[in-house]
């Protein structure tokens, strides 16, 4: 134990409070003395002690009064009854209103007193560090607590843009659903990436191709003027696809945020007129 073990003796009898101290006079304790109950709680309200050994029948304040201050005002103390009274109702009231580790007769056997106060410092160092764990746990669970509404909070965040992002895209995809032309788009790893409603009627390839190679899904009169439209970046010609004749025009898409692709536009002659 790292923290000093302070002992205070309480007794009228001032060979009792000598006696004591020889006791542990070569002991890592630091002792102190007082002649009442008065007197002892005054040296209580001084400074930090971890165990109390007090006489049963003192004048004035007795041990069960004393004691019973005692653990009202400092309850995580070790508190212990010296008594040469073998009275069983005196030992019950000062157990139950002192709360009471232990009961030593008088006259006292050293070597078990020695032991009485060594389990009682381990046991307030056990107190004190299972008080201190619960309090880190309190701690550590309000902080739990505050992260999971952070959490939360940003999760709500996430869906709200994420519902916002959709119902975009959704209007998106109806705007190029009404255009009058067909329209496609292809990424530079020459995946299909876009498609209205117009060019799956003109090509006769479903929807859920979207994000395969166009190798699959693109009529091969196309796949040729693709590759030229990433080197010439725009064209304009008349071409025949799946036996529908019109006008195609091609652009290459390279914007500043890394978006790169080539755009098709299919106008059929029938929609000219």
């Amino acid at each position: 134990m790292d923290e000093e073990v302070r002992i205070l003796c309480v007794d009228d009898e001032q060979n009792v409070l000598n006696a004591l101290k020889r006791l542990f006079i070569d002991e890592d304790y630091t002792i102190i003395t007082a002649s009442s109950g008065e007197e002892g709680l005054k040296c209580l309200a001084k400074g930090q002690v971890q165990i109390i050994i007090s006489d049963y029948r003192m004048p004035g304040m007795d041990g069960v009064e004393f004691l019973s201050e005692v653990c009202t005002r400092w309850p995580q103390t070790i508190r212990i009854v010296l008594s040469g009274y073998a009275d069983t109702a005196s030992i019950v009231e000062a157990i139950n209103e002192g709360q009471i580790y232990k009961f030593i007769p008088k006259p006292w056997n050293d070597d078990d007193l020695k032991a009485t106060v060594s389990n009682a410092a381990e046991r307030y160092f056990l107190y004190k560090r299972n008080t201190e764990l619960s309090a880190e746990l309190r701690e550590k669970n309000q902080e739990l607590l505050r992260l999971n509404r952070e959490l939360q909070e940003l999760l709500e965040e996430k869906s709200v843009n994420l519902e916002f992002r959709s119902k975009v895209l959704t209007a998106h995809q109806n705007i190029l659903d009404s255009m009058p032309v067909a329209i496609a788009g292809i990424d530079f790893d020459n995946l299909l990436v876009l498609c209205n409603s117009m060019w799956f009627a003109l090509t006769g390839i479903d929807g859920c191709l979207l994000g395969q190679s166009i190798v699959e899904c693109m009529p091969e009169e196309l796949l040729g003027l693709i590759e030229e439209i990433k080197q010439v970046r725009s064209t304009s010609r008349m071409v025949k696809i799946n036996g529908i004749y019109g006008k195609l025009l091609g652009a290459l898409m390279d914007n500043c945020e890394g978006q790169k692709g080539v755009i098709l536009v299919f106008c059929s002659e029938e929609q000219k007129t």
